[in-house]
């Protein structure tokens, strides 16, 4: 399974790791997924988990970066026709469109209107979860 992850569901990941974002990433930590990114995506997750305000530790940061670096499958992404609210939010629905991906999952469900999103599975964290756990074995 081929999925892109908001950045806002890795930082609530690493705050709170019990919650349904900290599930989403044990899966992709576990290579139970496939998480798709490109170089837009990667720079916007370091950048985010190494400011001083959430207090990651960089090592801890650094090692995440470089398993995922590693491990992700790389997408070349094409520009959206139409624009999201957030700007910001673009590279993650380009790579979805890119990837294939079964799903993207984030926090910021109203960032990607459905008209707008050209096929794309988007859903919460929780809704994931909720779907990974009702699959049959």
């Amino acid at each position: 399974m081929i999925l892109v992850v908001d950045t806002n569901v890795v930082v609530s990941a690493l705050l709170s790791p019990r919650g349904a974002p900290g599930r989403v990433l044990d899966l992709v930590l576990g290579r139970a997924l496939d998480l798709a990114v490109d170089d837009r995506i990667l720079a916007e997750y370091r950048a985010v988990l190494t400011r001083a305000r959430f207090g990651f530790d960089t090592a801890d940061v650094e090692a995440l970066m470089t398993f995922l670096v590693a491990t992700t499958v790389p997408a070349f992404a094409r520009p959206l026709s139409t624009r999201l609210p957030d700007e910001a939010d673009e590279a993650f629905l380009e790579v979805a469109i890119a990837a294939r991906a079964d799903a993207l999952v984030t926090g910021n469900l109203r960032h990607y209107p459905v008209a707008d999103r050209a096929g794309v599975l988007v859903m919460s964290p929780a809704e994931f979860i909720a779907q990974i756990r009702a699959r049959p074995a």
